[in-house]
């Protein structure tokens, strides 16, 4: 019997349930990093969210689909720690818990499951969130503090809601990095911010890990990374005193981990490697501008999201040549 499934139709050892485990094997350093600069409140929000996915990703297909839970592939528990190292690791249980419910039930099970999801499941997640309790979801805890503070740990400013309100407020670029890590701090992880915004450097383990396992590859962390580069750093040089350098867009909020582990994500970005190019440029550009021009100081939530809507127009209109196709001159 011929079996359909969505594509990509391409033979090969792997199998979800390695390539989603592999994913949870790269996030680990970033989690370690959270852990260390935050304490408890990482473990609790983490493991919130990635049981809660599970049961209700097992509830849904189990009782609403009538078909066989399929929750060990791991699909389900990625989602669920991406969505807790978008969050602060101060927010309530019970908010960790409706945000997995949003993103299992209306990010990915409302439209068929895995492999048929238009938008990463886990930011759906998050930007519900964040619309709607914007107070706890930008409240952050203050890194270094105390590891066993929970719902108490002391909250501070992110480097970029810093740098948003400096400029807001016109003040020069000197001024406002005297409030700002240094980017050695910004590097590791000494800084406020979500559980998977912080620590570069971990981020970046799982990214070689990522790479060498053949999980992902380079394109479109590349090109998002290369694009907020390029832009930032056109900015920053024809006014250095009201723009900050490229390295702190790079280092500061969630470009890291959207780069990386977000716009990877398989069912959500082009197949193809211009159509990578496409997409990662689109997250670039679509980020620089929310975070110098618009009201958020972060972006690539936003970009990412409305650059998945683009996804299958860009599988439609670039595609490879087809084997065998004549070529004509003229």
């Amino acid at each position: 019997m011929l079996t359909i499934s969505p594509s990509p139709h391409e033979h090969s050892s792997e199998t979800v349930s390695k390539l989603m485990y592999g994913v949870i094997i790269a996030l680990l350093p970033a989690f370690i990093a959270s852990v260390y600069f935050f304490g408890i409140g990482t473990v609790i929000i983490t493991v919130t969210a990635m049981v809660s996915c599970v049961i209700f990703e097992f509830l849904i297909q189990r009782f609403l689909m009538k078909e066989k839970p399929a929750i060990s592939d791991g699909s389900a528990m990625v989602t669920g720690m991406l969505l807790a190292f978008c969050l602060p690791t101060n927010l309530p249980v019970w908010l960790v818990i409706l945000g997995s419910f949003v993103a299992i039930s209306v990010g990915k099970m409302s439209f068929g499951g895995l492999g048929n999801n238009p938008f990463n499941p886990a930011l759906v997640g998050r930007v519900f969130l964040f619309v709607s309790f914007p107070v706890q979801l930008t409240s952050w805890p203050v890194a270094g503090e105390n590891h066993f503070a929970y719902l108490d740990a002391s909250t501070g400013a992110t480097p970029l809601s810093i740098m948003k309100e400096g400029m807001k407020n016109g003040e020069r670029m000197t001024e406002i990095l005297l409030d700002i890590p240094f980017y050695l701090d910004m590097f590791i992880g000494r800084m406020g911010g979500s559980a998977g915004e912080i620590a570069a450097a971990a981020l970046l383990i799982g990214f070689i890990y990522l790479l060498i396992r053949k999980i992902i590859t380079w394109h479109i962390p590349v090109s998002i990374l290369l694009t907020v580069t390029v832009f930032t750093g056109i900015m920053w040089l024809s006014d250095p005193t009201l723009n900050p350098n490229p390295l702190f867009h790079l280092l500061g909020g969630g470009l890291m981990l959207g780069a990386i582990f977000m716009a990877t994500d398989y069912v959500t970005s082009p197949m193809n490697v211009k159509g990578m190019w496409i997409y990662g440029i689109g997250i670039g550009i679509i980020t620089v501008v929310i975070r110098v021009f618009g009201a958020y100081p972060e972006g690539v939530q936003f970009a990412i999201l409305i650059m998945n809507a683009f996804t299958p127009l860009i599988n439609k209109y670039v595609k490879p040549r087809r084997f065998g196709e004549e070529v004509t001159d003229g």
